[in-house]
């Protein structure tokens, strides 16, 4: 064991920094999410239906600007550093909910949307800072806290938005907007540099800050290239729940919003300890493969249940198997940031949020209509589930890739990792910065 150094509390209120961050964002976007689409229909002059393709595009258009912008940030950061791109993104979300807060017309909010999408790329950002200060050892536990902060803004940001909303259709966004103006000014005092100009990339390269280019680096890494494909899928059988939970489960079960209101709340926190609690405390037993599988194989389970369930007990008793998956992420984050070097974590993360808002950009629409054509009258076989089999089927396929891409990596010491990715001993890393106990390697 080696002794505490000095600086640990700089280190301990850096990862606190970054927890506060990430929830305060999703906090953020969270209370916005139930009084968006009411204020779109005000500036509509009152049609549900247009209402309903503005959210779409909305939606849509968010997921695209993040795919473009989540490589840029990423490069921006392993070139200048984790901390001005944090802070700058934390401001400019600041001052876009203030202009949508005020947007006295639909096209004016549309555009703050964008620019709230190309800011919240920053979480590609934060995670590229656990991998600079975390040991590779425990990054799995500390992604598993920063899922964690999306559950908690989840759970707590569209309630606490319904009821600002109920006093005021506005004051949803004058909450996000000074949300994210703390946020900034914690972090102006708080936050350390976690990339020392030593470790930095030397020049800023278009061609790596595009989405496309940021994906040839996935390539370099056979690893990672393949966790990365089992990321997209994961990330794509997600959007079955945001596409049809709503229209499905009042359809089969005839819930309203209350029950729906509930059983989202419940998958929140069932998510948010999964990720808090169990990854930690399992990670030490199980290793990262092990719990890779069996995220994945439990989520099959969630997923199938979901789909297949013919009463709505049944439905309810998915939602644990389904926070289950949440095993799966953060060793899969920790597993393919082992592999690239630091100064190219940046665009790892960025290369990943990426991919995660290339499944947005498509996942909703694929589930939304396979949903309506097996409830249709032309459908093949009555099926409303469909779209959660699909989901459980995705999910199977990255079972499989997982499985045969993590093979070679059972049992290898970290030595042996640093030999396939060389990767700088954290002990190397600046102690003016964020000093702490370097992982003990293999000799």
């Amino acid at each position: 064991m080696h002794p505490p150094t000095p600086a640990a509390p700089r280190q301990r209120a850096a990862l606190a920094f970054i927890f506060v961050t990430v929830t305060l964002d999703m906090l953020a976007f969270g209370i916005i999410i139930p009084v968006l689409p009411h204020l779109i229909v005000q500036l509509i002059g009152g049609s549900i239906a247009k209402a309903a393709v503005w959210t779409g595009a909305f939606g849509a258009l968010f997921m695209l600007i993040q795919f473009v912008f989540s490589p840029v940030q990423g490069a921006l950061s392993d070139r200048f550093g984790r901390r001005p791109v944090i802070l700058i993104s934390s401001f400019g979300l600041g001052v876009d909910f203030m202009v949508m807060a005020l947007a006295p017309a639909l096209w004016l909010l549309f555009i703050g949307r964008a620019v709230s999408g190309a800011c919240a790329a920053s979480f590609s950002t934060a995670n590229a800072y656990i991998a600079d200060i975390v040991p590779r050892e425990k990054r799995a536990a500390a992604y598993g806290t920063l899922g964690a902060a999306f559950g908690i803004g989840f759970i707590v940001g569209p309630a606490l938005g319904g009821f600002l909303g109920h006093l005021h259709i506005r004051l949803p966004f004058w909450v996000a907007a000074g949300l994210s103006l703390v946020n900034f000014c914690y972090g102006y005092f708080v936050l350390p540099e976690s990339l020392p100009k030593e470790r930095r990339s030397a020049r800023f390269d278009w061609r790596h800050a595009n989405p496309f280019g940021a994906l040839v680096l996935l390539r370099r890494y056979p690893q990672v290239f393949g966790m990365a494909a089992v990321f997209f899928l994961i990330n794509l059988a997600q959007f079955s729940l945001n596409s049809t939970y709503v229209l499905y489960t009042d359809y089969r079960y005839g819930w309203g919003p209350q029950a729906v209101g509930y059983t989202l709340g419940l998958v929140g926190l069932c998510s948010g300890l999964v990720q808090a609690v169990l990854v930690r405390r399992l990670m030490p037993t199980l290793g990262e493969r092990r719990l890779i599988l069996a995220g994945l194989a439990l989520c099959i389970v969630g997923y199938l249940l979901f789909g297949l369930a013919p009463v709505s007990w049944m439905f309810v008793l998915g939602i644990p198997f389904l926070s289950l998956g949440g095993l799966t992420g953060p060793p899969a984050q920790a597993m393919m940031s082992h592999q690239v070097d630091p100064h190219e974590q940046g665009r790892l993360q960025g290369a990943l949020t990426s991919l995660a808002s290339l499944a947005g950009i498509f996942g909703p629409a694929l589930f939304a209509n396979l949903f309506a054509l097996f409830i249709s009258d032309h459908a093949p076989v009555h099926v409303p589930g469909a779209a959660f089999v699909l989901a459980a089927t995705l999910l199977l396929a990255a079972a499989l890739i997982a499985a045969r891409v993590t093979r070679r990596a059972t049992g290898i010491p970290p030595v042996a990792v640093d030999e396939i990715s060389p990767l700088l001993p954290f002990s190397e890393l600046s102690h003016e910065v964020l000093p702490h106990d370097p992982p003990e390697h293999s000799p």
